[in-house]
């Protein structure tokens, strides 16, 4: 399995400090001030809301936090924030989407530019590696949710395009356009998914070994330390073996 899937586990097993979920958090609550202004502050009227505070709630966010963050999008003093993404190259020649949301363009770019030089990458121009990756809706549900047949089953149902199962889980993919609509089919017949959104899915991948992804890993965690940084992505590949050392 390619690097999408494994960038949670390994973020996992690393020991998460407050600091750090209180920077996850803020960047939820962003993407969901941001849903509800661009359209309906009702989630069940703004697929884009229902699958921020949905992800959200996965994240164990509290629920006043996340009214709070629907709240401000009406007030008349919240932040106009624009969405960018930026892609490049990192350690190996690794592709790196980076997807932020702020304030200030100028400030964002020149810091994702630097954190990339300063962590032997280069930031490219836009669509300079965008075609190694499709735009997918992503949902993850525990191993325990049912074997492989039985979410493949309600998968198909769901109308998604492809599962992939295995002792960590099951990631099921389905078009972006249809993700809210395959989200919805699949609560019915699994209940809560664990992670529903949108995501660059990786169509080539880079093998790395476990110096390339220590270097990898360096990188993304700077990006990721940026609170204009919403989600990175990147297409390694890395063995069991690799991964089991991190």
């Amino acid at each position: 399995m390619a690097g999408h899937s494994k960038w949670a586990n390994i973020q996992h097993r690393k020991n998460r400090q407050d600091a750090v979920r209180s920077k996850l958090f803020s960047k939820l609550s962003k993407e969901i001030t941001v849903a509800a202004k661009m359209g309906d502050p009702d989630p069940e009227k703004n697929p884009r809301l229902r699958m921020a505070v949905k992800e959200a709630k996965t994240q164990s966010v509290p629920k006043d936090v996340i009214e709070r963050a629907i709240k401000k999008s009406q007030a008349g003093d919240a932040e106009d924030y624009e969405e960018i993404r930026y892609e490049g190259y990192g350690p190996n020649g690794v592709a790196v989407i980076v997807e932020a949301m702020t304030d200030n363009r100028n400030r964002t770019a020149s810091t994702v530019r630097s954190t990339f030089s300063k962590n032997g990458g280069n930031l490219g121009e836009t669509g300079s590696v965008q075609f190694m990756f499709e735009r997918k809706g992503e949902v993850i549900y525990p191993a325990d949710v049912g074997d492989a047949d039985t979410v493949m089953m309600a998968a198909i149902e769901a109308g998604a395009e492809d599962v992939e199962s295995s002792e960590d889980g099951h990631t099921i993919w389905c078009a972006d356009t249809d993700l809210n609509d395959v989200a919805t089919a699949l609560e019915q017949e699994l209940g809560e998914s664990e992670s529903t959104k949108l995501v660059w899915r990786p169509t080539t991948t880079t093998e790395l070994d476990l110096e390339g992804m220590q270097k990898l890993m360096k990188l993304v965690d700077a990006l990721e330390d940026d609170e204009d940084v919403q989600r990175v992505t990147t297409n390694f590949e890395a063995s069991d073996e690799v991964l089991a050392q991190l």
